[in-house]
């Protein structure tokens, strides 16, 4: 009589086998990828809003009529052009200077303690920053840090630097997350994302990045669940 195999002792022997070799294709944790606004620095977006308003402009309209906002933080216009093009929707002469502040004035602060929590993660993990913004607010930020924090050095609290505007990319988009892993040579579960936007987190995710999202800005919080995700991929390794 010939041996026929379980059915239920095979499909157990593949399912192992599969868990197994899943297991065996994660990657160690050694990078965490960090948005700017909303989780290192705060920002309140309606302060801008209701500045503009107060110069005659709803940018609510504007956003959804267009694609200004989008096409800025992609770098495909400058920072002139887009003056221009808000002053033509303007009744009134408003200046360059007046609209910069009113653009600006959603970028609030960084407290101390988040550049202190960046600097301890970077004695662990490599540290970049990925972030949607435009040539009038990095502008902006680079001089409030200097001015506000100038023990601290900007650009040393990263080991590179992705502004949407300079490299013509933006989230959500999977071409964007697509640059940033092969300009540093890494698989995606090597990685860790951390963003306030929901619909950023889920396009990382698509794309096999591990993500926490921020729904606070950066706290002692974000660390423990980046220790919590850390600690599940080294057991899962052992």
């Amino acid at each position: 009589m010939s041996y026929r195999p379980n059915k239920i002792g095979v499909q157990t022997y593949i399912f192992v086998v599969l868990i197994q070799t899943k297991f065996l294709k994660m990657k160690k944790i050694t990078t965490i990828i960090f948005d700017l606004g909303g989780v290192i620095l705060n920002l309140d977006q309606d302060k801008t809003l209701l500045n503009f308003k107060r110069l005659g402009l709803d940018l609510e309209h504007i956003n959804i009529d267009s694609d200004l906002f989008t096409d800025f933080e992609k770098g495909l216009i400058s920072e002139e052009i887009f003056r221009q093009i808000l002053k033509t929707k303007l009744k009134e002469n408003i200046s360059n200077e007046q609209i910069d502040e009113a653009w600006n004035s959603m970028l609030l602060d960084i407290p101390v303690v988040r550049l202190d929590i960046i600097k301890q993660l970077k004695q662990n993990f490599n540290i970049y920053l990925l972030s949607n913004t435009n040539a009038i607010h990095i502008k902006y930020f680079i001089n409030y840090f200097a001015q506000n924090h100038s023990n601290e050095n900007w650009n040393n609290l990263f080991d590179k630097i992705f502004y949407s505007f300079e490299i013509g990319l933006r989230k959500p988009d999977a071409e964007i997350f697509d640059f940033v892993l092969k300009n540093i040579g890494l698989h995606p579960d090597e990685c860790i994302f951390i963003d306030d936007s929901k619909v950023n987190i889920k396009a990382a995710q698509n794309l096999g990045i591990h993500t926490v999202w921020a729904k606070e800005p950066l706290s002692k919080q974000t660390l423990e669940e980046i220790k919590n995700i850390t600690a599940a991929i080294r057991s899962s390794l052992n």
